[in-house]
């Protein structure tokens, strides 16, 4: 049995008010029978809320020590003297408790720990600039289901470390986030235990390190793992395959080398794979095509090299996000767009790609809000269908070596970058209607003017496409009476 725990203080007060303020005797017969039901009521909801547990003073005491850690300044015993379940801060939550042996003992334990100002909507405790992480955080609250802490220990003088983490802390524990704490300095494995229940663990911005404990793959609840923008190393556990319930990993923006084992493809719950800015290498691993649920992947500013963008990324059809930018994978950008009509984004910038532009990525990618091909060695013309991707917000096409006629760039406008191409040329009225934005058209030259040949001087003979040559009847006069003279 879980619930929240509720105040009782305005029941006991508004009890107190209709006693004090009415007479019965004032009363109509109606008024008497309708007080008499509400005083019943609200005695019985008063007797109800006596009987609830609270908190034991140990535990009690154990929140406003950790209270003081996270903030020293604030009188916490003061502000809240009374039971921490039902007159506590916004950040504390309480459940209640059957005991395993007798189901009839109800107990009441802290279930949730949330510090650091998020929103005037969730006021959790503030850090202040002297935040530590107190040790009874893992050993005083048994019955833990949820950590939070957000930009709390952000002191660049000031190092902040994760204390032991009992073998025995909290099973129960579900969710462990801290985000935006650069000065908490620690290992992962010492703060990334064997949390057999543990559902969420978001660990992004801080200054974890190390590589990532074998015993992650034990963790077969897992549903999210986020440790991005940390400074984690090493390669991925091949055991990883094991957290089947993964539908979040994000590794990204750390150091993190080798290749990405094929095992990473034998998730089938995920839905996003983001192992950005980090130090993989080799080849992307074809394993990925089995990802049919995958809606965001961004292998975007690694190593991987020289095998050119997959083809199998065609086949993982719920595809939403896509970027392999900054990756030398070299070669022509494929033709494999006519199954990826409901993809948002796609970032293929940076990655030595040589060749033309598929026109096919304009037929087919309709829903496609941002393209990203620049930077890239791209040659020929910008193709026509790109002036059917109604949604783009924007297609970056700068610094390749494009050429020709660019004469859609009136209807997009900014929505087209295109500087670093000089052989490319843009009509007059897209040049007009682009200058001033900044977005690259008052570099490139006005195309010029088609010369369109008279007509009247020239004919095409439909049989053999020759061109002959029409002499106006004036001149034919002319040369007669020419030739007549000299006879």
């Amino acid at each position: 049995m879980t619930q929240l725990l509720h105040s009782h203080t305005s029941t006991s007060k508004l009890l107190c008010s209709l006693r004090e303020k009415t007479s019965m005797a004032e009363l109509h017969p109606i008024s008497t029978f309708i007080l008499l039901f509400l005083t019943t009521l609200l005695s019985f909801s008063v007797i109800s809320h006596s009987q609830q547990p609270l908190l034991s003073p140990a535990e009690q005491d154990s929140v406003y020590r950790v209270l003081d850690s996270v903030n020293p300044h604030v009188p916490w015993r003061t502000l809240f003297p009374d039971d921490l379940c039902s007159y506590g801060p916004h950040g504390v939550v309480c459940d209640f408790f059957t005991n395993d042996t007798n189901p009839n003992v109800v107990s009441v334990h802290v279930s949730e720990l949330s510090f650091g100002y998020v929103s005037d909507f969730t006021p959790n405790p503030p850090c202040s600039s002297s935040a530590v992480l107190s040790p009874l955080l893992f050993s005083a609250f048994p019955f833990l289901r949820k950590l939070f802490f957000y930009r709390c220990f952000n002191q660049t003088t000031t190092v902040v470390s994760v204390p032991d983490v009992a073998a025995s802390f909290s099973p129960g524990l579900e969710e462990l986030v801290f985000i935006d704490n650069p000065s908490l300095v620690s290992p992962l494995s010492g703060v990334l235990r064997n949390f057999t229940s543990l559902r969420r663990a978001v660990l992004t911005g801080n200054g974890f390190y190390g590589n990532v404990p074998d015993s992650v793959a034990d963790m077969v609840n897992l549903e999210e793992l986020t440790l991005a923008r940390n400074k984690l190393g090493g390669e991925i556990p091949v055991s990883f395959a094991r957290l089947k319930k993964l539908k979040v990993l994000d590794l990204g923006g750390n150091s993190f080398a080798g290749e990405v084992p094929e095992s990473v493809g034998s998730l089938p719950e995920l839905l996003k794979l983001d192992l950005s800015s980090n130090g993989f290498s080799g080849e992307i691993p074809a394993s990925l095509k089995n990802l049919r649920r995958l809606e965001l992947l961004d292998l975007s500013y690694n190593r991987f090299n020289n095998s050119g963008v997959p083809v199998f990324l065609s086949e993982m059809t719920q595809l939403k996000m896509v970027s392999l930018s900054g990756n030398k994978l070299g070669g022509q950008i494929p033709e494999i767009w006519s199954k990826m009509g409901g993809i948002l984004g796609i970032g293929l910038s940076g990655m030595g790609l040589v060749g033309k532009i598929p026109g096919s990525m304009g037929l087919y990618l309709r829903n496609v809000r941002y393209l990203g091909l620049d930077n890239n060695k791209l040659e020929g013309t910008v193709p026509q269908e790109f002036g059917l991707l109604e949604s783009v917000n924007e297609i970056n096409l700068e610094n390749n070596s494009l050429s020709g006629r660019v004469s859609f760039s009136s209807k997009f406008g900014h929505r087209i970058k295109l500087y670093g191409n000089p052989e490319l040329c843009v009509d007059d009225e897209g040049l007009r209607s682009a200058k001033g934005l900044g977005f690259g058209f008052g570099e490139l030259k006005v195309c010029s003017k088609q010369q369109r040949p008279n007509p009247a001087h020239f004919t095409v003979d439909s049989s053999s496409s020759a061109v002959q040559v029409v002499v106006p009847s004036l001149v034919m006069v002319l040369l007669v009476m020419i030739v007549v003279m000299l006879n």
